[in-house]
């Protein structure tokens, strides 16, 4: 368990590199038969993984958020990123393969994670926000993900958006998440880069060659800054940074937001040409 304050952005362009990786980047995620969760005070967002091996995985009540149950104030996104898994919901199941999703709403008490096989184990990417409403545990499967293709090959960004958990999909209060895929020959996303001061956002980059790296860069516009990030690590984006990124090889990740709009569109751009 770990926890992240929030800094000012005129603080973190003196930063040096060790105190940015310090305060943005979160190293481990997927640990064997852990559950692991950072605590970020932008909008109270929640970053972590779950990954079982012989025995199941329970959440359980994280102490920066002060309440009786991990849920009992919050809303909870899952992603699988590995092989075939179970979430249990209030004794309800949930099985998950690769790449499919489960939205679970406010006040569930009991959450757990399986995995089908423990030589090939899930890895349960989650992230959590606040809530304010009850709605209904949902599974979003790949297949049913909307699904957006961006960007060409001739601007090495060419790649697949899917969106999983919307206001448009699941009865979500403030949480929004979902997946990017570059195509081979692709390395650039989210360029044209832009900020939303409105929300913030959490990059999970996985699919990574372990001997290839992601370029995060992140910063005011005219501050700008980088992250050199390893395969199934994950940035804290505040909601005044941009959020962009190039890769030594191609790769996907997934996006988690937070605040107070849940549209996705809402963005303030930030023109190659302006950037510094």
């Amino acid at each position: 368990m770990d926890e992240r304050q929030a800094a000012h952005p005129r603080d973190v362009k003196r930063y040096e590199t060790q105190t940015l990786r310090d305060d943005f980047l979160i190293e481990r995620i997927f640990v064997p038969g852990e559950v692991t969760l950072t605590y970020s005070h932008y909008d109270r967002m929640i970053v972590g993984g779950a990954t079982p091996a012989a025995k199941p995985l329970t959440l359980e009540p994280f102490a920066p958020t002060g309440t009786p149950f991990f849920l009992a104030r919050r809303e909870l996104g899952v992603i699988n990123l590995g092989g075939v898994g179970s979430v249990t919901v209030d004794g309800q199941r949930f099985d998950i393969p690769n790449l499919d999703a489960l939205y679970v709403g406010l006040g569930a008490k009991e959450v757990s994670f399986a995995s089908a096989d423990a030589a090939n184990p899930a890895k349960f990417y989650l992230t959590s926000a606040p809530a304010h409403r009850e709605a209904p545990h949902q599974l979003i499967a790949k297949s049913e993900a909307n699904t957006i293709h961006l960007g060409s090959a001739e601007t090495s960004n060419k790649r697949t958006i899917r969106q999983y958990i919307m206001p448009n999909t699941t009865g979500t209060n403030q949480l929004v998440m979902g997946m990017t895929a570059l195509e081979p020959g692709s390395v650039w996303n989210s360029m044209p880069c832009h900020t939303h001061t409105r929300r913030m956002e959490a990059y999970l980059y996985f699919n990574l060659d372990p001997a290839h790296r992601v370029f995060h860069f992140m910063g005011e516009p005219q501050e700008t800054r980088h992250l050199l990030v390893a395969n199934e690590q994950a940035v804290i984006s505040p909601n005044w940074s941009i959020h962009c990124g190039c890769g030594t090889s191609n790769y996907a990740f997934v996006w988690a937001m937070a605040g107070d709009n849940v549209e996705f569109t809402d963005m303030d751009p930030a023109p190659v040409e302006t950037l510094r």
